[in-house]
């Protein structure tokens, strides 16, 4: 009875931690937001739900088997890009055996290059994931071309003011229908109120000033100019309004840098999030010291 307790209790943490690596992909440490985040997948696509769930359980256990630092893994910092890597994979390639033996692959070493970066405090949020995928992309397109997906993008022209705060929402977990982005959205709110209705500001935000510089309205409708700026909106959250400048500062700097990346034809992915949230983190940083020696000298 001892052993099946003992058993038990560590089934129950390691799904906890692996709910918290899922919710870590909207900077979330709640395993109930990870539940939804799963279940929002899943909505969308069993496979993509499958993957996403296989690839956060093969980078948690990655940290546990090489004893990655203990409150890391508990927090579920090894599980989002792992989880984003394998939705990513059944996303641009078929579902066939390759295609999940690279799945499990890049969640393992998605897992390793995320501890290199901790481990050197270097705020890097999602950029294992972007790195592994985009190397997935380029091997697949040279060396195995037969295991690529066919995208089908459907036309559209109407300006969907409803659907794109939403999808933006969707997106950030390769989502385009608006039952996942309202159950993202929802599970961000459980955890954190203020993250989640400043992600949503955001995807409008970016959404608008998209449609004003004529960028596709399909592009738009689906998401793919908000999820980067819902991602940088929920990084700077904040209670104080004075600090939603360092929103507009993120979302605006991610919004140009999807701007770049989509007219020249490069795979955005989470990248626009990354380095306008990097950028702009060092540049809160040099305001924050900047007031603090003024306020010394004074």
């Amino acid at each position: 009875m001892g052993h099946e307790n003992r058993f038990s209790g560590k089934l129950f943490s390691f799904t906890t931690i692996t709910l918290k690596g899922l919710s870590q992909i909207m900077l979330q440490e709640n395993p109930l937001t990870g539940a939804l985040f799963l279940l929002g997948i899943f909505y969308g696509s069993f496979t993509m739900g499958a993957a996403a769930f296989l690839a956060t359980v093969c980078g948690t256990a990655t940290a546990m088997l090489f004893k990655f630092d203990k409150s890391e893994i508990d927090k579920g910092l090894y599980g989002f890009s792992p989880a984003l890597v394998g939705v990513a994979t059944m996303t641009f390639l078929n579902p066939v055996m390759l295609s999940w033996v690279i799945a499990i692959t890049g969640s393992i070493l998605a897992a390793v290059l995320q501890h290199f970066f901790i481990k050197r405090k270097i705020p890097v949020f999602t950029l294992p994931f972007v790195l592994l995928t985009w190397t997935i992309l380029l091997l697949a397109s040279n060396y195995f071309t037969g295991i690529l997906k066919e995208l089908s993008v459907a036309a559209s022209s109407a300006y969907d003011s409803f659907s794109f705060g939403l999808k933006g929402y969707g997106q950030v977990i390769f989502q385009d229908s608006l039952v996942s982005g309202l159950l993202f959205l929802i599970a961000v709110f459980i955890s954190s109120p203020i993250s989640a209705l400043y992600g949503l500001a955001g995807a409008v935000l970016s959404a608008v000033i998209a449609f004003k510089f004529s960028a596709p309205v399909h592009d738009i409708n689906i998401g793919l100019y908000s999820f980067n700026a819902v991602l940088c909106a929920i990084v700077f959250a904040s209670n104080q309004v004075k600090e939603g400048v360092w929103v507009l500062i993120a979302v605006i700097l991610s919004l140009a840098i999807t701007f770049l990346m989509l007219g020249n034809h490069i795979i955005q992915l989470t990248f626009p999030f990354v380095l306008a949230s990097c950028v702009t983190l060092l540049l809160k940083k040099s305001f924050d010291l900047a007031n603090k020696h003024q306020n010394i000298s004074e």
